[in-house]
């Protein structure tokens, strides 16, 4: 075993006992709760050795470092999401390789995904960005369209050749009321969710936790969680 298989296998053991934990303080059984590694920055290289220890979900923030990354690992059996903020400029390169864009909060997002979707062929798997820290009306400022603009994107999505309507995601806010309050926060997705599923019963997806916060998120209710440098490693910063 490769010092960086073993240093990756001892993370991840180390993240399965947090998420076995944490669902069974919750009542809930494991195989409810999917691990999304995000491996942002780190090669193509690591999310191989990844696979190799039975990671299916991964997860990248930027195209320029996904595009390759994804084309580098093609024969590889793994489910793609795209979690970060989406320029429409990039909606055709992602939706080459995603199966799943994680942060769609705005319509002319839609309908560009649509588009790409239907030249390609493919499905593809869309989560509502809920921004907790975004007025009515408007969006957060690390993405995410506020609470009430969730039915308007839904009915969107529904609307939209190509697209599925999955689910929910949220970042935990640094600012505004839930700042601070994880719990709070994802107690309010799973709120938001239930409402969605009420006229949308297959959008029962609800993505939110990070490394730092899983254990809030599993408590909440989350049925994904994205964790990069608990499982990766903190990067060196550059220069």
């Amino acid at each position: 075993m490769t010092d960086r298989k073993a240093e990756l296998a001892e993370n991840l053991a180390r993240v399965e006992e947090r998420i076995a934990a944490a669902c069974a303080a919750a009542g809930r059984p494991r195989e409810d709760v999917t691990l999304i590694v995000v491996t942002k920055t780190y090669p193509a290289s690591d999310v191989r050795i990844l696979h190799g220890l039975g990671v299916r979900d991964v997860a990248e923030n930027r195209d320029q470092d996904a595009a390759p990354k994804a084309a580098a690992c093609a024969d590889l059996d793994l489910t793609w999401h795209f979690v970060g903020q989406l320029q429409t400029n990039k909606v055709r390169s992602v939706v080459g390789y995603a199966d799943v864009v994680q942060s769609v909060d705005r319509l002319k997002l839609v309908s560009s995904l649509s588009a790409a979707a239907e030249r390609d062929g493919r499905g593809l798997g869309c989560l509502i960005q809920v921004a907790l820290d975004a007025e009515a009306g408007g969006r957060g400022d690390r993405g995410g369209v506020a609470p009430d603009g969730i039915e308007e994107l839904a009915a969107a999505i529904d609307a939209a050749p190509g697209l599925r309507l999955d689910g929910l995601m949220t970042v935990a806010p640094l600012v505004g009321a839930y700042a601070g309050r994880q719990r709070a926060a994802f107690d309010r997705l799973m709120v938001l969710s239930t409402a969605l599923r009420a006229t949308r019963p297959a959008a029962n997806m609800v993505s939110a936790g990070m490394s730092a916060d899983l254990e809030d998120a599993i408590a909440a209710g989350a049925t994904h969680v994205r964790v990069g440098t608990a499982v990766l490693g903190v990067r060196p910063k550059l220069g």
